[in-house]
């Protein structure tokens, strides 16, 4: 009747559980539908995300992170909760502990209130650690050896990038450009060019089969529909890969300025070390079309795109979970 360890990669778009000796668990996006007139949490997760943009007045889907931290620590709270109910690893009397991955760059307030909400969705101990390092270790890189190692961990809200070495970050940047900014991005130039307005979820579709960030690498159509801002009344448009990657140059440019930025700051052994190893893509926004050759191209080193780039960091957890007691004996010391 003892309960279990659990990894938890905390995202601004998806939480991925990944419990001691079982795997991943659980992965669901992190929303949550409320009911706003009393408060109540009506809907989390998957079933909450189907209610994006479709919902009456009086409920609302909320998503409790953004940029990789807390926004609503209420919500959050609610949402842990929900899930950690889902996959039943409470003990009879013990509860569990937990390893919660965090971007780089957050403050102590912010941690405070990672670790806060865990503890009150019913955590024994709460760990944290920095989301690239977890990225690292989940996608097989040898991050304990005296070589450099550079990952590119592009979430929902953060992009994380980091250069390590020797089990630990030699140096490191977070920028708040990644996934759900493409979508962003998407958004308003649909809404700027066609005058149709579109909802998050049609974005992402386009985002997902249509967009590329590295210019004539994909040749895309597909048909979407909105309201007609002149008009108010639904319209069909087709949109092309073209046009969706001149769309987001600017902010695919941003991650590859964030790279730039880390591979200037890093010891020449380790950058020396970078061009035999190349870099990994690692995260959820990884999967956009054309990021890593357009990395290779500005970096002039090779990049590649881990196997399973959105697990990365549940897996990374779940190995370092094998390994809690050292943690726990080390930060003894």
């Amino acid at each position: 009747m003892f309960s279990r360890d659990i990894g938890i990669d905390l995202g601004t778009a998806n939480v991925l559980i990944h419990v001691k000796g079982k795997g991943i668990v659980l992965n669901e996006p992190s929303v949550v539908a409320m009911d706003k007139n009393t408060g109540k949490v009506l809907e989390v997760g998957e079933s909450a995300w189907r209610m994006v943009g479709r919902t009456p007045g009086n409920i609302e889907a909320i998503r409790p992170l953004k940029d990789g931290v807390i926004a609503d620590f209420d919500v959050t709270e609610a949402m842990l909760k929900h899930f950690i109910n889902k996959i039943n690893v409470r003990g009879f009397l013990s509860k569990p502990r937990m390893l919660i991955c965090c971007p780089t760059n957050i403050t102590k307030v912010e941690q405070k209130a990672i670790r806060e909400a865990a503890e009150k969705s019913g955590g024994k101990k709460v760990y944290l650690e920095e989301e690239p390092k977890v990225a690292a270790i989940g996608a097989g890189m040898e991050i304990f050896q005296p070589s450099g190692n550079m990952i590119v961990d592009i979430g929902g809200g953060t992009s994380d990038i980091a250069v390590l070495s020797m089990g630990d970050i030699v140096t490191a940047e977070s920028i708040k450009m990644a996934g759900d900014k493409f979508d962003a991005e998407i958004l308003q130039y649909i809404k700027k060019h066609y005058k149709l307005l579109i909802g998050e979820r049609t974005a992402e579709q386009i985002k997902m089969n249509v967009a590329t960030v590295f210019q004539n690498s994909r040749k895309e159509e597909m048909d979407i529909r909105g309201r007609d801002m002149v008009s108010g009344l639904p319209r069909t448009i087709t949109v092309y890969s073209d046009e969706i990657s001149s769309a987001l140059k600017e902010s695919a440019n941003m991650i590859t300025q964030g790279a730039k930025r880390v591979l200037e700051r890093t010891p020449p052994e380790l950058s020396a070390d970078i061009i035999d190893r190349g870099v990994i893509l690692t995260g959820g926004g990884a999967l956009i079309h054309g990021i890593d050759q357009l990395l290779a191209e500005e970096l002039k080193v090779p990049v590649f795109l881990s196997d399973e780039p959105m697990h990365c960091v549940a897996k990374g957890t779940g190995i370092m979970l094998e390994n809690i007691d050292k943690i726990e004996r080390k930060r003894a010391l």
